[in-house]
């Protein structure tokens, strides 16, 4: 009987692809795949602890993590599409700047979100009463103070 036939059953072959399996102990080696935005999130962080206007480059070494320098130039680029961050022409690149500290980073998101709604009535409703009682009454408060600036 020929044995050497029987080890090129395809149930005795390794994987053709070079990766292992979920679980397999060179998981732990390989870095973790993050998502858009918690890219951004880092990028948006390293440029508002910049002294002023940063280059991509600048952007790139201090972050985590080793990105190419294509990557941080693409995500600044998302986040001047989203007007998170401004730019200003340097030479042949730019230099750029956070728009803004954390809160109206998250004040612009809500409202891109709330611009990608038909209902704005219904979800301005939900948002308000899934509100604490404590953020309401904070809430209520900085539209009675809105109110009276724009009168007075």
């Amino acid at each position: 009987m020929d044995t050497a036939g029987a080890s090129h059953h395809p149930h005795n072959e390794p994987p053709h692809d070079n990766v292992p399996p979920a679980g397999h102990p060179s998981d732990a080696r390989r870095p973790r795949k993050r998502g858009q935005g918690e890219l951004e999130a880092q990028v948006l962080a390293v440029l508002r602890s910049a002294n002023g206007p940063a280059t991509a480059g600048w952007v790139q070494e201090h972050l985590d993590g080793g990105l190419a320098y294509t990557t941080v130039i693409t995500i600044l680029s998302r986040l001047y599409e989203k007007k998170c961050v401004t730019r200003a022409r340097q030479g042949r690149s730019y230099t750029w700047t956070s728009a803004s500290d954390e809160a109206g980073l998250a004040a612009l998101r809500m409202r891109r979100v709330l611009d990608g709604e038909r209902d704005r009535e219904a979800v301005l409703a939900r948002f308000v009463s899934a509100l604490s009682p404590g953020d309401e009454e904070r809430l209520r408060a900085l539209l009675a103070q809105t109110t009276e600036q724009d009168e007075g």
